[in-house]
């Protein structure tokens, strides 16, 4: 049994930010509108067999147009923060030379909008839309790309640092690498799996020049990266499930973790690849090594990982969601303690839940949608996250993912993670149950904020 919304509102720091995400290829469409470039998105929807119902991004949300309702949305809401993502060729076309006055002029009126409705914005520069120029150029596999981005952070934090509460460099890297270079299920779609590797050094790369560059700028907004994690469980006690676990981890939560906190790559991961393709030059890892300020946590699944042929499954006691992923709360919290012990001595910044969510096939009666799967989720994902704070983890806020239903990537309009449901021929926003849940958990929760003596009832992230 789950504890009630006011007891568990009363979990959180007073300081606690509620907030929600989105990215920029998923919502805003405007796709050829305003100056706006080609993305390896816009290729690969494109591309026929792609994506699993032949969408696209041109549309998506219309945020580009709706974005001062969207904003509404979030503010009646009544949340702290929304995070979203810049479409670079939005606002640098080519990925390198001019920028585009025009797209950098949209980000100035969305974020103007947010300060309005007292609504902090966390930017994230790059969720996997690289401008189609650049990967024409070699993309991730070109080194230089790494240099561009840095340059691209440069600019977007002189422009607007003081206006923001965070910037992240990338949202989920693993995925750039694995999904986009790896098995190709991702833009720009290559399948080669030594090349993910490559890709992923320079992305780290890119993330630590891009700090480097930002930090001088002096600004207010903190900085930081958003990384996908899971733990990583044997299906068995066996001695080969138990290694195939502890390689699995390695190679997605530790790759990207110790370089940035470690400055090294772990040594159980490296011992699988081929490192005749793998090239680090020598002040690398230093640059990857910069302090940050957060660390976003995006989390969905565990991996249950089986040696066995075929391989076992797990037992899934809560179901699974529309996209086939068991739900699993408790890694949740598991994942942040194990973090927070492993990497607490190394310079581990607070923690933002930067994502997490379900989806489920909505279906719309009348004007109504009745989630209450997506309200069990959310309740028992917040538990953990409470759980891990009273662990000792430096936790400071969560993120619904999503704001918006919207175009969900090689799923294309099929899978459906938003609180509010759009109509994508209408465009009518229309709230969830689990809107109306989560519009009162955060009413709870700012009542015993604003009720504790000698707390402060700032919205100010700490």
């Amino acid at each position: 049994m789950m504890p009630e919304q006011d007891t568990l509102a009363h979990k959180f720091p007073a300081k606690f930010v509620w907030g929600v995400a989105t990215s920029a290829y998923q919502i805003e469409g405007a796709a050829n509108e305003g100056g706006r470039a080609p993305s390896i998105w816009d290729t690969f929807s494109h591309t026929p067999g792609k994506i699993l119902d032949q969408s696209n991004g041109d549309v998506a949300c219309d945020h580009y147009h709706r974005y001062v309702e969207d904003v509404e949305h979030i503010a009646n809401l009544g949340l702290d923060a929304y995070r979203f993502s810049v479409s670079w060729s939005r606002v640098q076309p080519d990925g390198c030379g001019e920028w585009n006055e025009e797209g950098m002029a949209f980000y100035a009126r969305l974020i103007e909008a947010l300060t309005q409705k007292n609504i902090r914005a966390h930017m994230t520069l790059y969720h996997w839309d690289l401008p189609q120029a650049l990967q024409e150029q070699g993309g991730w596999l070109n080194r230089d790309t790494a240099v561009h981005f840095a340059r691209y952070a440069q600019e977007m934090a002189a422009r607007f640092g003081d206006q923001l509460a965070s910037i992240a460099t990338h949202n989920e890297p693993w995925c750039t690498a694995n999904l986009g270079y790896g098995n190709g299920q991702f833009a720009p779609g290559v399948v080669d799996p030594v090349a993910a590797l490559q890709v992923s050094h320079h992305l780290l790369l890119s993330h630590g020049l891009a700090i480097q560059a930002m930090r001088k700028q002096n600004k207010s907004a903190k900085l930081g990266i958003v990384l996908n994690q899971w733990t990583a469980d044997p299906a068995t006690d066996s001695e080969e499930d138990r290694a195939a676990a502890a390689w699995e981890y390695a190679r997605s939560v530790q790759w990207f973790m110790d370089p940035i906190f470690r400055g090294h790559y772990p040594e159980l991961a490296l011992a699988k690849i081929d490192r005749s393709r793998f090239i680090v030059a020598p002040e690398d890892m230093q640059t990857i090594q910069q302090p940050i300020d957060f660390l976003g946590i995006n989390y969905y699944f565990r991996a249950y990982v089986s040696t066995e042929t075929p391989p076992r499954l797990p037992e899934a006691k809560l179901g699974i969601t529309d996209m086939g992923w068991e739900i699993y709360p408790e890694g949740l919290s598991r994942l942040l303690i194990g973090i927070h012990q492993e990497y607490k001595d190394l310079g581990l910044p607070p923690i933002y839940i930067t994502e997490n969510g379900m989806a489920v096939a909505d279906q719309l009666e009348g004007e109504q949608i009745h989630d209450s799967r997506r309200i069990d989720y959310m309740q028992r994902h917040f538990q953990e996250v409470a759980k891990a704070i009273e662990a000792g983890v430096d936790i400071r806020g969560f993120f619904y993912w999503s704001l918006l239903d919207n175009f969900e990537w090689n799923s294309g309009y099929l899978r459906r993670f938003g609180l509010i449901y759009v109509d994508y021929v209408s465009q009518r926003r229309i709230w969830k149950d689990s809107a109306i849940w989560f519009k009162g958990f955060v009413q709870q929760f700012q009542h015993w904020r604003s009720s504790t003596k000698g707390t402060s009832t700032s919205r100010e992230p700490t």
